[in-house]
């Protein structure tokens, strides 16, 4: 039939099949980054320590094969060796020269497979005063200018690990690598990938940094329209003790929210004089208390006022909008977030361990198979 063949088939396993990722087990963004590089399809193998323990409930693990090594026998290494001649990439978040000890530096992989990317994760980086200093997200976060950003007029709060961590950290591993792998294909030459949480951070705050040295933005924390000085995009407390959200920061959607609200036309005007602000907040806290969060979702979600209830992570799997989205799925016996982002044809989804119970020996020949088969296919 006449455009029968212009819905293009969809295919399980998402963009990055093929692909194959060789992480060292490690917390906070290397779990997170092998966690998002699998759901996208990549084959993730995780070398973890002997003896060591993997929660499957938790997310970050899902996806990959879990392969124990003794990182301190040479016959270990050498088949470590053996599995990154195959590898796309390799994911570690050691201090730096941890690596280079156990005898699985760049400089020996790469002589050993030159197209690989060599991806290092650490929270200050290779090098600089800091570099083999412990520290963690809190920390990093810190001497970007993102914690000083972020919190009441009285204090910093820290705002989870997610600027750090994921966002910092996770967010930019994964594009880095992707963006190395890449560049590998065409140069035929992979390379080492410095990837430091503090510099995430600081990349994180582009932006800000900018208005804040053209002075459009200031650094006093509760000041500005985005970080909780204003009155139109705040969070306040309902009748029930629970909590919504507010974000009105266009003229057209904030006239609709105070109409809403049942504000008349002059009332609560000159929407962006700061020196108003306090007042104002006050008033709309006086207004939201007087109905419960249910009820303010029945009048204000859905419309253009710019509003949405702040639900626990407990609750936010039940609301509406992921549930049409199926945005979250049961894995493990456990409601956890759906891979993202969708593709239309190449469908990301949960992996099942492509290597169960293998060794690693086991899993280094079966990918140096592949690779063989790979490579005839071309010739």
């Amino acid at each position: 039939m006449v455009g029968e063949n212009l819905t293009p088939k969809k295919r399980l396993g998402g963009p990055l099949a093929g692909i194959r990722i060789i992480e060292f087990a490690g917390i906070g963004p290397v779990p997170f980054a092998g966690m998002l590089l699998s759901d996208l399809g990549a084959e993730v193998v995780r070398i973890d320590r002997i003896g060591a323990k993997n929660d499957l409930r938790e997310a970050v693990n899902r996806g990959r094969s879990f392969v124990q090594a003794d990182l301190k026998d040479t016959k270990s290494i050498d088949q470590i060796l053996q599995l990154c001649e195959s590898a796309d990439a390799i994911m570690e978040g050691f201090r730096p020269g941890v690596m280079e000890r156990l005898g699985l530096g760049p400089e020996t992989v790469l002589a050993r497979n030159p197209r690989l990317v060599y991806g290092r994760m650490t929270g200050w980086g290779q090098d600089g005063p800091l570099a083999n200093s412990a520290g963690h997200d809190i920390n990093y976060i810190a001497i970007s200018g993102a914690l000083a950003a972020i919190g009441t007029l009285e204090a910093p709060v820290p705002p989870l690990n997610l600027v750090g961590d994921y966002g910092g950290g996770s967010l930019y591993f994964v594009m880095a690598l992707l963006a190395g792998i890449i560049e590998a294909r065409s140069s035929s030459q992979g390379q080492v990938v410095d990837v430091a949480m503090c510099d995430g951070a600081a990349s994180l705050l582009s932006m800000f940094s900018s208005l804040s040295a053209i002075g459009l933005w200031r650094e006093e924390r509760s000041s500005n329209v985005i970080d909780g000085g204003s009155h139109f995009y705040n969070v306040y407390e309902c009748a029930d003790g629970k909590f919504i959200s507010v974000g009105a920061i266009e003229p057209a959607f904030y006239a609709l929210l105070k109409k809403l609200l049942g504000l008349n036309e002059s009332e609560i005007d000159d929407q962006n004089n700061s020196s108003t602000w306090p007042a104002r907040k006050d008033r709309f806290k006086e207004i939201f208390r007087t109905r419960s969060q249910a009820d303010w979702c029945a009048l204000l979600e859905g419309t253009d006022a710019c509003f949405a209830p702040v639900l626990t992570m407990s609750d936010a799997p039940k609301h509406r909008q992921y549930q049409a989205r199926e945005s979250f799925i049961e894995h493990n016996g456990i409601t956890q977030p759906a891979p993202v982002p969708r593709y239309s044809r190449t469908v990301c989804r949960v992996q099942d361990p492509k290597a169960p119970n293998l060794s690693l020996a086991d899993v280094a020949a079966r990918w140096k198979s592949r690779t063989s088969q790979r490579s005839g296919s071309r010739s």
